[in-house]
């Protein structure tokens, strides 16, 4: 069976808006999980335009690459607003404002 990696490219462009509940900011690189599909949490990894960080309760523009997309494809569209998670901890929310990667698009 072959190993899935992240992929190279992000699939998503986003505005992400968290809500005060990370006690640290969110940097470059970090990996919560996302609820893409309704019972489909995945891990991506943020990249935020202009900023190395996010504060807690701050907003940024950026890109997430997500683990295994094929293992849910069509399940992303301009304007839908998926959680962002620390396990069953919401830390705030990514709005979809580009779906860059096609397998994604509904």
């Amino acid at each position: 069976m072959k190993k899935t990696i992240f992929s190279k490219e992000p699939d998503v462009e986003v505005l992400f808006e968290f809500n005060g509940v990370r006690t640290h900011p969110a940097a470059n690189g970090y990996r919560p999980h996302h609820l893409v599909a309704e019972n489909h949490l995945t891990t991506g990894i943020h990249h935020y335009y202009d900023v190395q960080a996010v504060p807690p309760d701050g907003t940024a523009k950026g890109t997430i690459t997500f683990i295994s997309p094929e293992s849910y494809p069509n399940s992303l569209w301009v304007g839908k607003k998926i959680n962002i998670q620390e396990g069953e901890r919401i830390v705030g929310y990514a709005t979809i404002l580009k779906v860059l990667n096609p397998v994604l698009l509904k």
